[in-house]
């Protein structure tokens, strides 16, 4: 995805490259409100705007952190294949210089200005913190989840950022291929969201209690915000308006559509019903799986993983019940499963057809590409479990990670926030009352 900051002229920067950048970086930052949305349904009225809350509050948490050390942590000079140097770039310092007409050189990465990446890459941090919002639902003090995001952010998303982009040792030595973030946004922020699920406990009543979605048009726009903003997600990894963007924009179409059909189907043979819900689903599942292998694969690879995570997804989302985690709205079963198959199945379906050039085994690839696959998913899995769950733990140890039950049976939105989403009462009295209050 990166090339390492360097300083040229003005000359070298191409202003198409940098639109197309600086355009994916809004697409990219709408993908947060439209998760909100997308998560914000599918809870009870009760909850929506807390829900909501937490996806925008990522925006506010991360994009401090992001520019104050993050960008430096996930970017910077690599230190031991682990981090890169927090200080080199603290609060961007140096990035600001040749800005200015005739003022010194520019701080380019491949033909964009630095500052330009730096802000691409604060969206995916912002969305991968906003991602672990849906496993919590319904019962996490709001005050609790600002201080995991922020403690997560920095032990873990940044760190991995730079194993997979910046440098670090799944980028350099296990030479793993993530082109838009399988393992370092939806593997990691699965992962998280189950310890932090475990650590939490289950909701009152779960699993006999239905905790249906109080508004799936809701759920239904946010899963069309959530494709449309994809497309800057992908394309915009290839930090250019060339063929690269190209290829990861059209597989990404391919697959999500694959993957919505898939999920329908295995609804209709399961249920008897494809659902509004499921078709959401299924299109973030395949959005998910697409992300790592986007530039990797051809539009049959991209239509071979878009079946499996469809159908695997919408699969995985029971397991909930089988293991006894609560789990409230999925993300272990479309984010993190869907992860894991977007990025092994670089290996079985790669192919040098690609702009990533590498051949998976059914290309004649061997196993080469599929073991450097499985030991980037399952290392950044494994690593971002155990620290979710120990930061988890800590904040339940200190100030609490819980709602009361009293809260959690009143609604977060008035318990946490002292607001509700809909006032019944304005649309069920009647014009006598209303006569009366006036």
């Amino acid at each position: 995805m990166v090339n390492p900051v360097f300083l040229a002229s003005v000359d070298a920067l191409d202003t198409g490259d940098t639109a197309w950048v600086l355009t994916s970086a809004a697409l990219v930052l709408l993908m947060t409100p439209g998760l909100a949305f997308f998560y914000g349904g599918m809870v009870r009225s009760k909850n929506v705007l807390n829900m909501i809350m937490m996806s925008v509050s990522a925006m506010g948490v991360i994009g401090v952190l992001w520019v104050l050390y993050g960008y430096s942590m996930a970017f910077g000079t690599d230190k031991a294949s682990l981090v890169g140097d927090p200080t080199e770039f603290f609060g961007l310092r140096t990035l600001f210089s040749g800005l200015s007409e005739g003022h010194g050189e520019l701080a380019l990465t491949g033909t964009v200005p630095t500052l330009v990446f730096v802000a691409f890459q604060a969206m995916f941090a912002i969305i991968t913190v906003a991602l672990i919002s849906g496993a919590v639902a319904d019962r996490m003090k709001f005050s609790a989840w600002l201080v995991f995001a922020g403690i997560w952010a920095t032990v873990v998303y940044f760190p991995v950022a730079h194993w997979v982009w910046g440098g670090g040792w799944i980028m350099e030595k296990v030479k793993a291929i993530d082109f838009a973030g399988g393992t370092a946004v939806h593997i990691n922020s699965g992962a998280a969201a189950l310890a932090l699920a475990l650590v939490l406990g289950k909701r009152k009543g779960w699993p006999k209690t239905p905790f249906r979605p109080h508004n799936l048009p809701f759920v239904m726009l946010g899963a069309g915000l959530l494709w449309f903003g994809w497309f800057g997600f992908n394309a915009g990894s290839a930090l250019g308006a060339n063929g690269t963007a190209a290829a990861a924009f059209v597989t990404t179409l391919v697959c999500t559509a694959a993957a919505l059909l898939a999920w329908l189907l295995v609804e209709k043979i399961r249920d008897g019903k494809p659902t509004s819900l499921g078709a959401a689903s299924g299109i973030v599942a395949g959005l998910v799986a697409i992300t790592p292998a986007c530039a990797s694969v051809n539009v049959i690879g991209a239509l071979f993983i878009g079946v499996i995570a469809g159908a695997a997804c919408a699969l995985a989302v029971g397991l909930k019940f089988k293991f006894g985690y609560d789990d409230s709205l999925d993300v272990v079963g479309i984010h993190l499963v869907g992860g894991v198959i977007g990025t092994v199945l670089i290996g079985l379906v790669g192919t040098a057809e690609a702009p990533t050039a590498a051949d998976g085994l059914f290309y004649g690839g061997g196993f080469d590409v599929l073991w450097r696959q499985v030991v980037g998913a399952f290392a950044v899995l494994a690593y971002s479990l155990v620290v979710a769950a120990i930061i988890a733990l800590a904040i339940k140890a200190t100030i609490g990670l819980r709602a009361s039950a009293e809260e959690e049976a009143s609604g977060m939105d008035d318990s946490e926030h002292a607001e509700t989403a809909y006032d019944f009462a304005a649309v069920s009295g009647t014009a006598r009352s209303a006569a009366k209050e006036a």
